[in-house]
Formats: C-alpha cells, sequence, structure tokens
C-alpha cells in the first residue's frame, strides 16, 4: 500500500510538473532605446511540440526581419549584445536549411507591414518549455531576439541577420 500511495504521489508530481512547463509564458520586448515595442506569448507547439511563439509586436521598420531565441536572458540595449549568441545547447552550424544546423535557436523569420506591426506566429520545433538542455528556461532563462533583416537560413553565426533591434527574456 505505501510503495503504490509513493507511486500515485510521484506521478502526480510529474503530471504537475509536465502541466506547468506547458503554461504559456508572455516576453516583453524592447527596442535598444527601451521602449516597448510588443510581447510575445510562447506556449507548447501541436502536438506537445517545439514551441509556438506569437508575436504582437509595433514600432518596428518594415519588412522581413529574423527571429531568433539567444543564449543569455539579458537585454541590455542598445545592442544587446548581452544576450551572446543564438541559444545551441548540441553546438550545431546556423540555419535551417544548413546541413550542419540548425541552431535550437533557429527560426523562420516574420513580416512587419508599412505600419510597423505583426500578429506573426512562429514555430521553434527544436526546443521547449519544459526540463533539460532543449528548454528556453536552461541556465536561468533565454532571450528572444528580432534583428533588423530577414535571416538567410545558412551563413554561420546568425544568417546575416543584421543588427539586434528588440530583445525580450524568456524566464519562468
Amino acid at each position: 500500500m505505501k510503495k503504490q500511495l509513493l507511486a500515485l504521489v510521484a506521478i502526480g508530481l510529474f503530471g504537475a510538473a509536465l502541466q506547468a512547463a506547458s503554461k504559456p509564458v508572455m516576453v516583453s520586448l524592447k527596442d535598444g532605446e527601451g521602449k516597448d515595442v510588443g510581447t510575445a506569448k510562447l506556449s507548447t507547439g501541436p502536438g506537445g511540440k517545439g514551441v509556438k511563439i506569437a508575436l504582437n509586436l509595433k514600432g518596428l521598420p518594415a519588412g522581413e526581419h529574423a527571429i531568433h531565441i539567444h543564449k543569455t536572458a539579458v537585454c541590455e540595449g542598445p545592442k544587446f549584445t548581452t544576450a551572446e549568441g543564438h541559444f545551441n545547447p548540441e553546438s550545431k552550424k546556423h540555419g535551417t536549411d544548413n546541413p550542419e544546423g540548425p541552431h535550437a535557436g533557429d527560426m523562420p523569420n516574420f513580416m512587419v507591414t508599412a505600419k510597423g506591426t505583426s500578429k506573426a506566429i512562429v514555430m521553434d520545433p527544436r526546443v521547449t518549455l519544459g526540463e533539460g538542455s532543449m528548454s528556453v528556461f536552461t541556465g536561468g532563462g533565454t532571450a528572444l531576439m528580432v534583428h533588423a533583416k530577414g535571416d538567410d537560413m545558412k551563413s554561420d553565426p546568425a544568417g546575416n541577420a543584421g543588427d539586434r533591434i528588440a530583445c525580450g527574456t524568456i524566464k519562468k
């Protein structure tokens, strides 16, 4: 009876951990001067795989932009170098089109309208909101970074995506 009770408690704790891991996370993004440029809502992707990122952005230059998950949850402007490089726990090369890649934090580009807004959804199938080395919470968290240009999906280390123009920390 005691073993059965311990097993039920362990299952309950494991289930609670899974449920907590899938709880959506809101990220506030700021430009290099500290001005609010919107939010990103991170949630578990379809079928429980990866992370879905719903962007609600404003005040950005029109056109195609890269978005990446960076290694460190520190967003000090104006250049955001404190976020370090892309989140890459498997030490791969950059780019979804690179045969030696991609980094865990590499994602598709998104578009910003002529009015400077974007309500895009991007997916990152390689990261999780759970535990372990592929979690966006690894090492105290990561950063969500918007770049000035689109990513070419192959050039290492950053896809020729240009300057870092908006950043937000991803933490529990």
